[in-house]
């Protein structure tokens, strides 16, 4: 029978589930207002989400220790707030006239920043939510969550920014800041109290305990590099993609939108089957496996065409991506929570996100520059290859990974999952930290 997981761990799903609708319905919202609204360029729209993560990490960077030492849910509730206010100032500014270039990097630092600490505080809270033993249930289920809104958001945001205008969406996205923070205030039930500082006053070494902690375990560190180096190549060629298939390509929203959706099928299927799969092949085989296959179809959207053709390879890569990372990401979710003490995790979680986010930063802003050089085309194939040797860095040692399957009882069948009728995915979202806004 399906597992109850409890009246909280609902409530923190409804929640997630209402913000990451809204922010797969504005997908790509800022790069799309930039190209169409503030006529910027393929550099400026690269900068556009390189500045908005590197700075917004920078920011977050005390946010680590001063998560950890707070009680989680009034966090999570704060960041959801501040989220709802610098998202609605974007409308807020197009209606008057006056929305800039500059705006919409201030607001993309804001949410980055909060997203961070969210993470960090949804994290925490989930691992004192739910069982260790249900943890990789709730991943999943947050999982498939996910590729359900990435399946049908990016259409739906595509067809309302045609039939409404440009900003339409992220007033849809500000709103389930609004609705998210509200979820999180119904949970109810008493939350732990949090960590005790070991000194009465915040040391500057305490902003790199996370780090640390990461560094000195070998799994997490293979795990961490692996999920930063992946995370980043991918989500580089995020902007380039747009350009290339809205801009130079010709493809209408719609169908923009519907290359990303159809495929979340696969992600939907595979991330209800990934704790089935894991209790049959092990946590070690399935994470080999999956990790090297997900790098394996990135490099074929450097052949991208006009046409139905072209359409048809998006969505076929795409598929065979979102599958592989979709088995993979609840693993890599529920190991990490479980190898992050509890009076750490905040820490942990924090650190690996401020890197990731930093790293897309980085790798955005040079793969921005090189679509310069070479054009968007050839930038995305160059990190096509280099995703093809990051398969290297996951763990191999035999027992790394913890035990070799999921013991808990299982999911129920899910044939009845795959035949359903299903449309990202651009899964060039990062969803490996289920439990925080997507």
């Amino acid at each position: 029978m399906r597992r109850s997981l409890g009246r909280e761990f609902r409530w923190l799903w409804t929640a997630f589930a209402v913000s990451t609708v809204g922010t797969w319905l504005a997908f790509n919202a800022f790069p799309l207002i930039a190209l169409r609204v503030l006529h910027a360029g393929p550099p400026e729209v690269s900068v556009l989400a390189a500045v908005g993560m590197a700075v917004g990490a920078a920011v977050a960077v005390p946010l680590g220790p001063w998560v950890e030492f707070r009680r989680k849910r009034p966090v999570m509730v704060a960041m959801d707030l501040a989220r709802f206010a610098a998202m609605l100032s974007v409308p807020a500014a197009y209606a008057l006239g006056l929305l800039t270039f500059v705006q919409l990097l201030v607001v993309s630092i804001v949410v980055s920043a909060c997203d961070i600490a969210f993470r960090a505080a949804s994290g925490a809270n989930l691992k004192a939510v739910v069982r260790p033993e249900d943890l990789l249930v709730a991943n999943g289920r947050f999982e498939s969550t996910t590729w359900t809104a990435t399946m049908i958001g990016p259409p739906l945001g595509g067809a309302a920014i045609g039939l409404l205008g440009p900003v339409t969406t992220v007033v849809a996205d500000a709103v389930s800041y609004l609705l998210s923070a509200l979820g999180i205030r119904a949970m109810g039930g008493d939350e732990p109290p949090p960590a005790r500082r070991e000194t009465a006053r915040p040391r500057a070494r305490d902003l790199f305990d996370g780090w640390r902690y990461i560094l000195t375990h070998a799994e997490l560190r293979a795990l961490f590099l692996h999920s930063s180096l992946v995370g980043g190549l991918i989500l580089a060629t995020e902007p380039l993609l747009t350009v290339l298939m809205v801009d130079r390509l010709g493809f209408p929203l719609w169908q923009y939108g519907l290359a990303f959706a159809v495929p979340c099928t696969a992600g939907l299927v595979g991330s209800r089957l990934s704790r089935r799969i894991v209790a049959r092949y092990g946590r070690r085989r399935v994470v080999l496996v999956a990790g090297t296959l997900a790098a394996c179809w990135p490099v074929g959207l450097a052949f991208i065409g006009p046409g139905v053709a072209g359409l048809a390879l998006v969505m076929v890569v795409e598929f065979g991506l979102i599958t592989c990372l979709s088995v993979y990401n609840p693993v890599l979710a529920t190991r990490r929570l479980e190898l992050a003490p509890t009076d750490r995790v905040a820490r942990v979680l924090s650190a690996w996100t401020v890197t990731k986010n930093a790293t897309i930063a980085a790798l955005t802003a040079l793969w921005g520059l090189l679509a310069g050089l070479t054009g968007p085309r050839v930038a995305i194939g160059i990190a096509g290859v280099f995703l093809l040797a990051t398969p290297l860095l996951l763990p191999r040692r035999e027992g790394a990974l913890g035990r070799s399957s999921d013991s808990a009882p299982a999911e129920p069948a899910l044939a009845s999952v795959a035949s359903r009728d299903a449309g990202p995915a651009p899964t060039r979202g990062d969803t490996d930290d289920p439990g925080g806004s997507a």
